[in-house]
């Protein structure tokens, strides 16, 4: 194990696990997050961080470009835990969340492809918004590769809404659902705006 890894676990069980030994009492034996939050699996983005959660606060779900495939026979760890977020825990708000400088979204804008990584490929092609459509739109790389990664949320909602246990939800306005982006560098965050589909800055 990486010695970093190591020190920080020692670190955690030294001083901080004390100094919060009431909340992690309390969730020893509750769990009840308020909201499921669906991001990228990169590294640079954490969801308690960005949205300054306590532990037990956030149900999260991570995949490579933040995507939900659309409901079918065959389970899956995504379809598992948005079943197991919004029927069992009852949480109240859903977020996707996409991100600046997103390695899937860039691959897809790009057509770079992705040599080496059949089973990302094969992701992206499955349950990625239309690549096709971003390499032939007008603007700069940047350009596409950023409109992309929202239209990439907005797809990724649509498509979480085809899960029974959210539609279900939905039908009794038990849940509200939210589309993010997040700009690393300047730590942005613009809110989808479902009616229009723009994005404006969250206020």
């Amino acid at each position: 194990m990486h010695p970093q890894l190591t020190a920080g676990v020692l670190r955690f069980q030294r001083d901080v696990h004390p100094a919060r030994a009431a909340l992690f009492e309390r969730l020893a034996t509750t769990h009840r997050p308020g909201a499921l939050f669906i991001g990228c699996s990169d590294a640079r983005v954490i969801p308690e961080l960005l949205t300054q959660s306590e532990p037990g606060e956030l149900f999260v779900i991570r995949t490579a470009g933040n995507l939900v495939p659309a409901y079918g026979p065959r389970p899956d760890a995504v379809t598992a835990g948005i079943e197991y977020a919004l029927t069992a825990l009852g949480v109240t708000d859903v977020i996707v969340c996409g991100h600046s400088g997103c390695g899937a979204m860039t691959a897809l804008a790009t057509g770079e492809g992705l040599p080496g990584l059949p089973a990302l490929a094969g992701w992206l092609d499955a349950a990625g918004p239309d690549g096709d459509r971003a390499r032939a739109a007008a603007g700069t790389t940047g350009a596409r590769i950023a409109a992309l990664i929202r239209d990439n949320v907005a797809t990724q909602l649509a498509r979480f809404a085809t899960h029974p246990s959210v539609a279900r939800a939905l039908a009794r306005d038990a849940v509200t659902l939210h589309g993010w982006t997040h700009d690393i560098r300047t730590g942005a965050v613009d809110v989808l705006d479902p009616r229009g589909g723009t994005f404006t800055p969250l206020a």
